[in-house]
């Protein structure tokens, strides 16, 4: 049986960085990419394994012309999915796990310095 893409938002491949904030009660500080990013959400790779359920804050960085730096977004989102990433394409230095959590609020973050 053919299966069909049933997502509410369209989703974009970019590789952002993204900067874990907190997960749950926990800071997180770890930085990773996203692997794919949506209106509704994120997908990222990182080498933590972290609870479905749990509410998470992040930062991406998006690219623009005006900053080198970029423009950042401090995100708010819960973790919906979460699973080990294998197969042979797999490489050594690629983080172990895809994470998926939705983008519920964000605010952009005024100038860093």
């Amino acid at each position: 049986m053919l299966q069909t893409d049933q997502r509410r938002n369209q989703r974009f491949e970019l590789r952002l960085p993204i900067e874990l904030v907190r997960s749950g009660s926990s800071p997180l500080g770890k930085t990773s990419e996203t692997r794919n990013v949506s209106s509704g959400g994120v997908l990222f790779s990182t080498e933590s394994q972290l609870a479905v359920g749990d509410p998470l804050e992040y930062f991406l960085t998006l690219p623009t012309g005006r900053d080198p730096r970029g423009t950042r977004l401090h995100c708010v989102g819960t973790i919906i999915r979460t699973e080990p990433r294998g197969g042979r394409s797999a490489q050594p230095q690629e983080r172990p796990f895809n994470v998926a959590a939705t983008l519920e609020r964000y605010e952009f973050v005024r100038d860093r310095g």
